[in-house]
């Protein structure tokens, strides 16, 4: 599976006006399967999300659809799940 770090480089209100379009994009991601969580970092420089093993480059066009592009940088890790606490086991091999 892959994290993606968002890190903002725009003023907090410059992220507020495209928030609304940002979490339509989310939603679209989490009801198609692709995305298991997301959210934002405390304190609000930027969020996360999770996303499930998909091929890169279609990772990479799903990114670049995102209304944030306008206002953050993302990073992207990808890991490989090998071991849980329990109640995550789900995790393993996604």
């Amino acid at each position: 599976m892959y994290i993606v770090f968002l890190n903002y480089t725009r003023p907090l209100e410059e992220v507020e006006a495209v928030l609304d379009a940002h979490i339509a994009w989310l939603n679209k991601y989490f009801d198609s399967g692709v995305f298991i969580s997301a959210g934002r970092k405390d304190p609000r420089t930027g969020g996360a999300i999770m996303v499930k093993d998909i091929d890169r480059d279609r990772l990479n066009a799903i990114l670049d659809e995102d209304p944030f592009q306008a206002v953050a940088d993302y990073e992207v890790t990808k890991v490989n799940i090998t071991r849980t606490a329990d109640g995550f086991t789900s995790l393993m091999g996604i």
